[in-house]
């Protein structure tokens, strides 16, 4: 009898399985396409962190929607397609932004968006921002805006730019933990966390030069934006206690006085206002609209009706932390990252590839692999222009360094040229709980290199040896690229890192801009001239990838609502500096432990404003 009953379960489960299956391949086969309205705003929401490339990851994608939260992560080039599409489409009349679910993205990104929505208001459109509140981040964009409605009860923060990092000294010492670094580069701090209990003073002073520059940066752009004074922002941020005091509180009538915001209105004064404008929605009373995703969705689809283009330009995205062998989306991967470029170099449609770098670095392997590609594809006739993101830094540089031309953002993190290995042992912690380790080698450095014993002065050498001759191989990689002399390079690397600006003075890049730019010279150096194609080199996923995470997702979600599966807590988000740290090193896999990486993360907002959300 139970074996009848589990075997009808069994049966159930299988045909709602398949009717779940069913109804999500339905869904797909009979999704219509959006229409834009004749008359209407184009509603831009950005959700999570903008990136260069959406992490394959399904589960991460999936417990973000199950905990009803906004998506992780918005890509960038979404956002920029969208504006560019608006910008000559007579039935979008205006864009609206609304940042409130953004959230700390890297300024060269922000950079590339404001640029977009110039040209957009070049065009004769209006751009309107209508704002709960606005930190740092989100404030940037909306500065880009003609117009910045800021709800009465609401307030803008800002508080400039601040580089702090966790350093574990005192803490492995009380584990009694012996963390060996080897490294090349008297700027290369990323070890720092392990061997100090402060910042070092060479960090200290290359960190407040780049922190200066994308201060200075932000700082321009938003005052240019709203023909503020150019000590204006600083000014704020010095006095804000006190002004804040002076009008009793009341941080909106603050922002208004300062002229961060055009006036004070909440989100649906300013939708009955624009009913004006674009018409009402009769189904929700607000003004015409539709949003990015059905814009994309409706624009793109001619585009794929379109014959495929014999020459183009060929888009790469790096984006992420270098590790070894096949990596997901969101991470660059020593082999799948390279067989990206090699498709490329195969598809004799693509005349010049773009390689996109959003990197800190990682594994000097991989690193390598894909450096080895983009030196065989300009073997092979075909140009490679670099175009660098928010970071390209130690290892994101190190696959940069063989293009024949480098764009990067005054404000991206580059430079960073250094090595480092770390070799963490546990003798000491294992004698603390009375375990000892003994035995027999049959050579001197037999067993050495186990986590359970002391490296030997001879391993040490060894180690050290080899970092140095990385960081030699480092320069001269990069002296090839750049066409400079070994003796050069060394003196603007040592793991220093740079702002673009900076970076394109020494000569670490030729030319200031954005991907557009980078995209532009490729074309030009392959002689495609203005009218060409631009076409992302990216894996597919396919129809059973794509049916599980929608499965996935939906099963997530159900666990949520029946609280099967908990939200994060405030808690966890407290940790997660801390986690992230452990998820940094574990991920250091190269197979001779050698690393180029950067601990430069861009600063990054991280007040938000609670009251009201």
């Amino acid at each position: 009898m139970v074996w009848r009953i589990l075997d009808r379960v069994r049966k159930v489960l299988h045909l709602l399985l398949l009717l779940v299956i069913f109804g999500f391949v339905l869904a797909a086969l009979h999704s219509s396409i959006p229409t834009v309205p004749h008359t209407a705003a184009l509603v831009i929401a950005p959700e999570g962190e903008l990136v260069e490339q959406l992490a394959s990851d399904p589960v991460r994608r999936a417990i973000g929607q199950a905990s009803g939260g906004p998506a992780p992560e918005t890509l960038l080039r979404d956002v920029i397609d969208a504006i560019a599409a608006a910008k000559s489409d007579a039935r979008i009349k205006l864009i609206v932004l609304d940042l409130g679910s953004m959230g700390t993205s890297g300024l060269s990104k922000l950079q590339e968006i404001g640029a977009a929505l110039r040209e957009f208001r070049a065009a004769g459109k209006r751009v309107v921002v209508a704002a709960d509140s606005l930190d740092q981040t989100q404030y940037y964009l909306a500065s880009q805006a003609g117009e910045v409605y800021l709800d009465p009860m609401g307030l803008v923060y800002l508080d400039g730019f601040s580089y702090y990092r966790m350093y574990l000294k005192d803490a492995i010492e009380k584990l009694n933990v012996d963390v060996n670094v080897f490294r090349a580069g008297t700027y290369k701090s990323f070890t720092d966390q392990f061997s100090r209990s402060d910042m070092a003073p060479s960090e200290r002073e290359e960190s407040s030069v780049w922190l200066e520059a994308l201060w200075n940066a932000y700082q321009q752009d938003v005052t240019r934006a709203r023909s503020l004074p150019a000590g204006a922002l600083t000014e704020f941020v010095t006095d804000e206690s006190a002004a804040l005091a002076a009008v009793s509180g009341d941080a909106a009538k603050l922002a208004l006085q300062r002229g961060l915001v055009t006036a004070l209105k909440s989100r649906r004064q300013m939708a009955d206002e624009l009913k004006g404008l674009v018409g009402e929605d009769d189904d929700t009373h607000s003004f015409n609209s539709i949003t990015m995703n059905q814009y994309l969705a409706a624009v793109r689809s001619k585009h794929v009706l379109k014959g495929k283009s014999e020459s183009k330009v060929g888009i790469v995205v790096a984006s992420g932390e270098i590790l070894d062998g096949h990596q997901p989306q969101g991470t660059i991967g020593g082999e799948s990252t390279a067989d990206l470029l090699r498709q490329a170099r195969y598809d004799n449609a693509v005349k010049a590839v773009v390689l996109r770098v959003d990197s800190p670095g990682g594994s000097m392997f991989a690193s390598e692999q894909i450096l080895r590609e983009v030196q065989t594809l300009r073997k092979a006739g075909k140009p490679v222009v670099v175009s660098m993101s928010t970071y390209a830094a130690s290892g994101g540089y190190y696959i940069s360094a063989a293009a024949n031309q480098i764009f990067a953002s005054p404000t991206t993190l580059t430079g960073s040229i250094g090595v480092f290995s770390v070799v963490p042992t546990f003798q000491r912690t294992l004698e603390k709980l009375g375990v000892k380790v003994d035995g027999i080698g049959t050579t001197p450095l037999a067993g050495d290199m186990r986590q359970d014993r002391p490296l030997t002065p001879a391993t040490r050498q060894i180690l050290q040896t080899s970092v140095d001759h990385a960081y030699a191989e480092f320069l001269h990689r990069v002296g090839d690229g750049r066409k400079k002399s070994v003796e050069d390079v060394d003196k603007i690397a040592q793991g220093r890192v740079w702002a673009g600006v900076d970076a394109q003075r020494i000569g670490l890049v030729d030319h200031l801009g954005g991907l557009k730019d980078a995209t532009d010279a490729a074309a030009k150096l392959a002689e495609l001239g203005s009218d060409y194609d631009v076409d992302y080199i990216e894996p597919e996923l396919s129809l059973r990838e794509e049916l599980l995470m929608q499965l996935r997702s939906e099963t997530l979600r159900m666990g949520q609502m029946a609280g099967i599966i908990p939200p994060r807590s405030d808690i966890e988000r407290v940790l997660d500096p801390v986690l992230e740290q452990a998820r940094a090193v574990a991920r250091l896999t190269d197979p001779r432990g050698l690393y180029a990486y950067c601990w430069c993360r861009e600063p990054r907002m991280t007040l938000k404003v609670l009251a009201g959300r």
